[in-house]
């Protein structure tokens, strides 16, 4: 039976960081990398709510991406 085992997890943040010539968002974003496989969505959540505080931009976007090694 195939298993799954976690390579890597990353935290990205995605701000908008103001308008472009047309008046269309532009973004910014920001990837943290070795996220404990125990963080949980709420821990995250927090902690990316805060880093926006410490922000000029406004948070639009949090996602959390985990990479994995299917092997047999």
């Amino acid at each position: 039976m195939a298993q799954a085992i976690l390579l890597d997890s990353k935290l990205r943040l995605t701000f908008v960081a103001g308008l472009n010539d047309k008046g269309e968002p532009m973004f910014k974003v920001k990837t943290f990398g070795n996220i404990k496989s125990e963080a949980s969505s709420e821990q995250l959540y927090q902690f990316s709510t805060a880093f926006e505080n410490l922000c000029a931009d406004q948070l639009v976007s949090i996602q959390r991406n985990d990479s994995f090694n299917i092997i047999n």
